[in-house]
């Protein structure tokens, strides 16, 4: 579902053609293009950073020249969370800084994946039951020091709780990381990725090929949680996006 706002979504009528167009970002990051030759659509990620106002892509379609598509991005306002949790993984030691600085960068990377075929949106199903215990978007304060906004939906769920792929995918990393604790990376194509973290237990390994509704693993605390739950959280053009957006209305 569109919702141009930071953290949202932006559909972005490209018109007919008869080669897909290519889309990028001002980072020069590649954009999801979805539909046919009659109606071409660019399905873009906005960033929670993003300030309001007027976005811009570049679009380059085959014996065309290039030309920049603005678009309009509306203010969100998004609640506060404040979590106590153990106090080493607010103040890191510098162990602990170094290992973070390490697993951000090769997150960075995995993030950065762009694959064929591109997916056929449809809707996502939520990876595992339970009640939303976390909103996309909370400005977290983790034991009175503001940290960053939360970047996914959480789902309270007991240790052990099956968790499933919400769309077809291929497994694309595994790890134990100091804050998502066991974490399963997929790749839905395009651009588009699901992180799954916390887990207690993982049942897949890189390069698997999931179906929608295939078990990859199970719900834990594992990472900086305070209690059992799946964080789940959805990429678009490297860009960490409200996973509401996908499941049906």
């Amino acid at each position: 579902r569109a919702r141009a706002v930071p953290g949202g979504v932006a559909r972005l009528a490209l018109g007919p053609a008869r080669e897909r167009p290519q889309v990028f970002t001002g980072a020069g990051v590649p954009v999801l293009v979805v539909g046919d030759a009659i109606a071409w659509t660019a399905v873009l990620g906005l960033a929670l950073a993003q300030a309001p106002g007027h976005g811009e892509v570049t679009v380059r379609t085959p014996g065309e020249p290039e030309r920049t598509l603005a678009f309009d991005i509306a203010p969100q306002r998004y609640a506060e969370q404040r979590l106590t949790v153990a106090p080493r993984t607010v103040d890191l030691s510098p162990e602990d800084q170094a290992r973070y600085e390490r697993e951000r960068d090769h997150q960075a990377r995995v993030m950065a994946t762009f694959s064929q075929p591109l997916p056929t949106l449809q809707a996502m199903q939520v990876p595992t039951p339970g009640r939303r215990s976390g909103s996309f978007g909370l400005r977290r304060v983790f034991n009175g020091q503001a940290r960053n906004p939360h970047s996914g939906m959480d789902i309270a769920a007991p240790t052990g709780t099956p968790i499933v792929a919400p769309l077809a995918a291929r497994v694309i990393d595994t790890g134990d990381y100091f804050f998502n604790g066991q974490t399963v990376w997929l790749d839905h194509g395009g651009g588009l990725l699901s992180m799954v973290c916390h887990l207690s237990a993982i049942g897949v390994q890189v390069g698997d090929v999931l179906q929608a509704g295939q078990r990859l693993g199970a719900v834990g605390a594992t990472g900086r949680v305070t209690g059992p739950h799946l964080h789940w959280g959805v990429v678009l053009n490297r860009t960490m996006v409200d996973p509401a957006l996908f499941l049906a209305a």
